[in-house]
This record gives C-alpha cells, structure tokens and sequence, in this order.
C-alpha cells in the first residue's frame, strides 16, 4: 500500500540521517563523556564561572584571545581597553547562540560584573575601585552566555591597580610595570593619587597560560 512505502521511505531517511552523525527530532548538540555537551562549535562543559555560565571549550589553535590595559583617566574615570585575536564583538541584537570566535566581553572588578563589551573601550568610575588594589577583568563569553574556554580555563585577562585615595579617583600616573600583580603600592608610582599595576596587553587566562603581547597588536 501507498501509505507503508511511505513510512518505510521515512524510516529509511530517518537510519541515513543518524549514519550521517545527525538524529531526527534532535537538536544539534549531543552528549559526550561525562555527561558533557557536545555542539558544533566546541564542548560544553559542566565546570561553570562564579556566575553559574557553563564554559565552552574550544581548541588552543584559532581561539579567541583577550588582553586587558588599565590605566588612570581624568574625570575620575579608568581608561581600560582590551585587545582581542580571533574574535569578534557580536552586535545587541546577535541571536543566543554560540557561533566561532563570536561574542561579547564581560568586565569585572574584584569578580564583581561590572559592565557588558561590544567594543574595545570602557570607562571604569572611580566610585568603583575604592581605595586599594584591585583586580580588574576581562572574559569573554559567546552569545548564548557561555564562557569560551581552553583546555578548561575561561579565555580572559586581568590587570591589578591600586587606589591610593579613598574615594579612588585616579589622580597620579601608572608605574611602570609589565606584569599583573608587581611591585608598588598606595601612591607609589610619581602620582600622588594612583599607582596603576597593568597588564599591558597581556594575553593571559586563569593559570598563567597565554603569550605575551604589547596592546594594539591585535587584529
């Protein structure tokens, strides 16, 4: 009967579709080992941000890169601008979903979010780094919020500064410094407000991998 060729030929599309590593019915993420998620565009991991956003690991050849540089501004401002290698910033009306190298940049300070990037500056206020050393970061997520990852660390960046005045407004020059975290302290530096410990373009991620780069070389 016409109706049972029908069904078979269905059936038979159904078994080509599943030899060709698709499934009818399904989406197009799978599950992996350990229960981990498996798409298109890298591995979805169980391991999470402080957030609770899932990472998405890709491989170390071709993944997005981030650097970050922090410097005092007038108009009791910070001048942070990042460098980005393999990646662009999606617009705000991207759809949710993760695509190669796409995304936008998430800024934290002290692993506080404090603003979403879709481009390469920012004003940080002073009224958000009080007087102290902070840590200010840039990660950088794909547009379904999940964390572009390599070999299970977030890809990211940080630089330290520190404010010297209470209400941390950035009165003084940077030190020179090239990497995160050395020397100086509370007015150190020639500046008698701010002594700004950067990173200078570093691309870094959590366990110290990354090569270094001066900022601006970037593409």
């Amino acid at each position: 009967m016409s109706w049972t060729r029908g069904l078979l030929a269905a059936l038979a599309v159904c078994v080509l579709l599943l030899t060709g590593s698709a499934s009818c019915g399904s989406s197009d993420a799978r599950e992996g080992k350990n229960g981990e998620s498996v798409s298109p565009v890298g591995k979805v991991l169980n391991h999470t941000d402080k957030q609770g956003r899932h990472y998405r690991e890709v491989q170390k050849k071709g993944a997005p890169e981030v650097g970050i540089e922090v410097q005092p501004d007038v108009h009791d401002t910070w001048d942070v601008r990042l460098t980005v290698r393999n990646f662009r910033f999606s617009p705000g009306d991207a759809s949710p979903r993760a695509r190669a190298g796409r995304g936008v940049a998430y800024v934290f300070v002290d692993d506080r979010l404090v603003t979403r990037l879709r481009g390469l500056t920012y004003r940080l206020p002073a009224r958000l780094v009080p007087r102290g050393t902070h840590h200010v970061t840039a990660r950088l997520y794909a547009d379904d919020g999940t964390v572009w990852a390599v070999k299970g660390e977030p890809v990211e960046s940080t630089a330290d500064i520190t404010a010297s005045e209470a209400a941390g407004a950035p009165g003084g020059g940077p030190d020179a410094s090239g990497s995160p975290g050395a020397g100086g302290g509370p007015g150190a530096g020639g500046g008698p407000g701010v002594s700004a410990l950067s990173a200078s373009g570093t691309y870094t991620r959590t366990g110290g991998r990354g090569s270094p780069e001066r900022a601006g070389k970037a593409s």
